[in-house]
């Protein structure tokens, strides 16, 4: 396994919080199991699509071209996702970013704008 450089660990947590929230708000009564993140980033408790669709985002990430000079993927000239992971990604975004900013958690809705 590759080493994952800074920008793309805080990348695959956030994506990885904002999944988490998603998934325990919009399918709170499937059966969840824990998803690795890697590099040592830690577990998600998720359901299967949710796990996959993370699976997906962090496979891009780490394969992302623009390392050197990464936007945040809504403002990027390149769009690695599949236009329909892109709208899976958008609705994600939109509803745990707003339960976040509601738990006081302003850093990730700052990203979110950004």
């Amino acid at each position: 396994m590759e080493t994952l450089t800074k920008h793309q660990i805080k990348d695959i947590r956030l994506i990885g919080k904002f999944v988490e929230v998603y998934c325990s708000g919009r399918h709170g009564s499937s059966e969840r199991s824990p998803f690795v993140l890697p590099g040592s980033l830690g577990k998600r408790e998720l359901c299967r699509e949710c796990a996959a669709f993370m699976e997906y985002a962090v496979s891009k990430r780490i394969k992302c071209p623009l390392e050197a000079e990464k936007p945040s993927c809504k403002h990027c000239r390149i769009h690695c996702y599949t236009g329909e992971q892109r709208e899976k990604v958008r609705e994600i975004m939109a509803y745990s970013g707003r339960r976040l900013m509601m738990r006081g958690r302003l850093d990730y809705v700052w990203h979110y704008f950004f």
